[in-house]
């Protein structure tokens, strides 16, 4: 079975995490992002990332993880989490991203270059200090490759 055939029966994640602000949770994933919002209460937002459920629940005092990781020379923030998008999806997105004047703690370019798991990669955190990678591969044969 091919990469792209598991991708089409893999069960979506779910991920919850703190933010400190509601309204800015909703106007970072919502608008900048183009999240679709799901449910919410006074209390927590669940949107919609690229087909995973991901809740923002307000814990104001959860927020700001700053460790770092050497991976390819740059300080990857050890917890983060992300999507893979496709490689035109993904340039969409950081060309909407420099526009927007987002802060990068890894600008957007091409991770592992001409090895096992080449990527297009870009971290930035949201206006809680939590940490999102986006990735895109040229082939999702790539994803796992050593």
């Amino acid at each position: 079975m091919t990469t792209a055939a598991v991708a089409t029966t893999i069960p979506p994640f779910h991920l919850a995490f703190p933010v400190h602000d509601l309204a800015a949770a909703r106007a970072f994933y919502g608008e900048l992002l183009g999240c679709p919002e799901g449910r919410s209460s006074p209390d927590w937002i669940d949107f919609n990332f690229y087909g995973h459920q991901i809740v923002a629940h307000l814990a104001p005092d959860e927020c700001a993880n700053s460790a770092l990781s050497q991976v390819d020379g740059h300080g990857v923030p050890v917890r983060h989490f992300g999507a893979v998008l496709s490689i035109p999806q993904w340039e969409a997105l950081a060309a909407k991203l420099k526009a927007a004047g987002t802060e990068f703690v890894i600008e957007p370019y091409i991770r592992f270059k001409g090895e096992p798991g080449e990527q297009a990669t870009m971290f930035f955190r949201d206006p809680s200090g939590n940490a999102v990678e986006i990735k895109a591969f040229a082939s999702l044969e790539s994803l796992f490759a050593k």
